[in-house]
């Protein structure tokens, strides 16, 4: 299975060989890996792994989640040591959309965890050349355009 994080990107990693070592319990080591293995959990509904990544103060009580296939493609734009800014792609009622976030983090407890982010959604705009985000591999204005 390919990583949900890696969906529709080049030299697309496994699962097995991606997220799940830090599902399985490894503690990421970057800002990076963490934003992508919490965006796999959102994928899959791992809740319980979402609660170990998300800073105490902040995390909402209880937290649920189910697996999700909406979720299409996660860009990260740029990245420091504590902060990711990234853009996932999403199907909401027949329409591509994005979920662009700067995203905070800090050590808890030794452990990289997810602090707060400023997020914006909007409407995916996909030039007519760029690959559909449907998941084909053909070109928008062949696909979903």
């Amino acid at each position: 299975m390919i990583c949900p994080c890696q969906k529709q990107q080049d030299n697309a990693k496994s699962y097995a060989l991606c997220c799940q070592p830090f599902h399985d319990g490894l503690s990421a080591p970057s800002a990076k890996l963490l934003m992508a293995s919490r965006f796999s959990a959102y994928v899959l509904g791992l809740a319980e792994y979402l609660k170990k990544t998300w800073h105490s103060s902040t995390c909402p009580q209880p937290l649920e989640a189910e697996p999700d296939n909406q979720w299409l493609k996660l860009d990260i734009i740029s990245f420091t040591d504590k902060t990711v800014h990234f853009k996932a792609y999403f199907n909401e009622e027949n329409t591509f959309k994005y979920l662009e976030e700067s995203s905070n983090f800090t050590l808890e407890h030794n452990k990289l965890v997810y602090v707060d982010g400023v997020t914006k959604v909007g409407k995916a705009n996909r030039n007519r050349n760029d690959t559909c985000l449907c998941g084909s591999g053909k070109k928008f204005k062949k696909c979903c355009s």
